[in-house]
């Protein structure tokens, strides 16, 4: 599941992993989580996080690998957040040598759109759940909903300029293979997970 800060990933690779009954892996949240559990990756990658840039490369691959080694993602995935960079999606297509097909979602939305969207934006401090600010408390377990520190009108447009200099050629990266779709995100929740589902069907019933 590809697109930018604000596309929407997190809340339609969760809605798509649910109905097919697989993981979604999200590097943020296991980096968020890492960062509690463990004081050496917090002091190396809260400032990186916190500042709008990405993790090295070798250390989201790694947690990758060693997620996608659990018993639980043998059946299939949904990665959101993952690749980001050029490096890390040649890194993925090695990983899946015996899993294909690698089926390419980008969310595509107006970057006016995505500035609102990432101001309002809200996570559930208990479970993690991406929410927006007009809620009270999360939709899924009732935790309370907390302001992302990356989600501030500063760090916003670096996340942004981040993403056009680093991840967009990755869209370019995958978008002459068979198994790339576009989406327009730009739309009710609904609407993208039914266009994301038939997108998915397309490259599935192909094959």
């Amino acid at each position: 599941m590809l697109g930018p800060p604000g596309a929407g990933k997190g809340t339609q690779a969760g809605r798509f992993a649910q109905a097919r009954q697989v993981p979604r892996i999200s590097t943020g949240d296991v980096l968020r989580q890492a960062r509690q559990a463990n004081p050496d990756l917090d002091k190396q990658a809260r400032a990186t996080m916190d500042a709008g840039r990405l993790v090295d490369d070798d250390v989201v691959i790694g947690i990758v690998r060693r997620r996608l080694a659990e018993p639980d993602a043998r059946e299939g995935f949904v990665l959101d957040g993952f690749p980001r960079t050029l490096n890390q999606a040649e890194a993925l297509d090695h990983l899946l040598d015996d899993r294909q097909p690698l089926v390419v979602v980008d969310i595509e939305v107006p970057d006016t759109t995505l500035l609102e969207r990432l101001q309002t934006r809200r996570i559930c401090a208990k479970c993690g759940m991406p929410a927006t600010a007009v809620l009270a408390v999360c939709s899924a377990c009732g935790g309370p909903l907390i302001a992302r520190g990356d989600d501030d009108a500063r760090v916003v447009r670096e996340r942004l300029r981040v993403y056009e200099q680093e991840s967009r050629p990755i869209v370019e990266f995958y978008r002459r293979r068979s198994t790339f779709r576009s989406v327009d995100g730009d739309q009710p929740q609904d609407a993208v997970a039914a266009d994301i589902s038939s997108a998915v069907a397309s490259v599935l019933g192909a094959r």
